[in-house]
Parts: structure tokens; C-alpha cells; sequence
């Protein structure tokens, strides 16, 4: 397997895969300290995944597009239980990796992925809305992944309120909430050598993906929450 210069994700997994030797992937922000992604984590089971993950995977149903699948833990867990899982994922490595472990998988932009299929489950795991970039964005996210539904078909996700990181002592924010979004973030990730370009990045709260989820039409439901993280099922009404 070979990976493309500028796609640590990629890179990562192609040398996890063949050597098990862990090494980590390193997100860089324009505002916060950088973090780590244990490699491994890509890798994980389904007894190693976060309750609200394992929920997801129970919620799941019927033909099932995974969107940002990385190294497949959710597509692999699905496909053992027999579900027709098809992955979409923008690293030429993670691509070429799912394809070699049999998964039906395909380089492709959630935005411009197009499909005669639609589906019964999307799931947007490990903060996968993120990839809506702005909250001003998540409108057009939703949509497309409206057009990709059956009707009574579910969006399965998962983001977490981060306005905790602005807080004070005293309850008051550092920051502007009514300025641009607190949880617009920027993101770089670096692996070994390998650097890859700047994104855009979403978190974004339960209320604020409430409103905007009605305004596209989907009926909104948030099925867990674990302190500031949560599991939430937007169903296509």
C-alpha cells in the first residue's frame, strides 16, 4: 500500500497494518495546544469503542454509508454483523487499506460524493460532522446527506459542545460566543514526516444542530450524552 505525501492518515494506517508498531498522529490547532491520535484507536474494536460509538453501532440498520471511515472500525464491526456497509474517506491511504480487507470503499468529498444508491443508516462517527468545516456550513452538510437518505433513513453522529474550553472559574467565557462560532476549529495533522494541510473543523453543540437539523427536515433526537459529548439520530422525516 502506498500513500500519497501530504496524507498522514493514510501513511499512519499503511504502517500500522503492516508493523502493529504504534506511532502517533499529531493535530495541530490555531487554537489550542496539539493532541495526539493514538494509532491504534483507528484500529479499535468494538469493545474498545466509547459507549456512544458501541450505541451506534446497535442503532444502525439496513445498507449503511460510513462517511470518514479511516481504517474502517465501524465499517469492519458492521460488516462482521453482516450489513451492507459501503465507506467513503478523502485519505488515498485509508481508501486503499479498506479495500484490502474487503470493504466496499471509495476516495470521495462527503460534498461531491455522488451515488444512484441511498441509504437506510450514514454514520458521521468520531466527530465526523466535523466535516461540515463551520457551523454556516452544516446546513448544506445536512442536506446532502438528505439527498443520500431513504425516507425514514437515519444520520447517526456524534459532536460535543466545547464552549467548556472557554470557561472561567467564575462561569464567564474568555471568548465572544456571539462573534464567530466557538466551535469553528482549524486542524493540521502531522505523521512522522508527513504533513498534511490546513482544514476546517466542526464541533458543534446539541442546540445549535437541533435547529439547523429541523430547518432541512430531519426530526432530531439526542440519544446519549456523556459530559460534554453526545450521540444524536436525525432521522429523514
Amino acid at each position: 500500500m502506498t500513500a500519497k505525501l501530504n496524507d498522514p492518515i493514510g501513511q499512519a494506517i499503511n504502517d500500522y497494518s503492516f508493523t502493529r508498531k504504534p506511532f502517533d498522529i499529531i493535530v495541530s490547532s490555531d487554537m489550542c495546544d496539539d493532541d495526539i491520535i493514538p494509532i491504534e484507536t483507528l484500529f479499535r474494536s468494538f469493545k474498545d469503542m466509547p459507549e456512544l460509538e458501541q450505541q451506534a453501532m446497535e442503532m444502525s440498520k439496513g445498507k449503511i454509508l460510513d462517511v470518514g471511515a479511516c481504517a474502517g472500525p465501524h465499517t469492519r464491526y458492521l460488516m462482521d454483523s453482516g450489513f451492507n456497509v459501503f465507506s467513503i474517506d478523502t485519505s488515498p491511504g485509508a481508501v486503499e487499506y479498506l479495500k484490502n480487507i474487503g470493504a466496499q470503499a471509495q476516495l470521495a468529498d462527503f460534498h461531491q460524493f455522488e451515488t444512484k444508491d441511498t441509504f437506510d443508516t450514514i454514520l458521521m462517527l468520531m466527530n465526523g460532522i466535523g466535516i461540515a468545516g463551520t457551523l454556516a456550513q452544516l446546513e448544506t452538510t445536512l442536506l446532502k446527506a438528505k439527498s443520500l437518505l431513504k425516507p425514514g433513513g437515519q444520520l447517526l453522529l456524534d459532536s460535543s459542545d466545547v464552549s467548556f474550553l472557554y470557561e472561567e472559574e467564575d462561569g464567564s467565557f474568555w471568548t465572544d460566543l456571539n462573534s464567530a462560532y466557538y466551535g469553528n476549529f482549524r486542524f493540521k495533522m502531522s505523521y512522522k514526516k508527513t504533513e498534511g494541510e490546513w482544514f476546517d473543523w466542526l464541533y458543534v453543540d446539541y442546540d445549535n444542530l437541533h435547529e439547523v437539523a429541523e430547518k432541512c427536515g430531519f426530526k432530531s433526537k439526542r440519544i446519549m450524552e456523556q459530559d460534554h459529548h453526545y450521540l444524536a439520530q436525525l432521522i429523514n422525516a
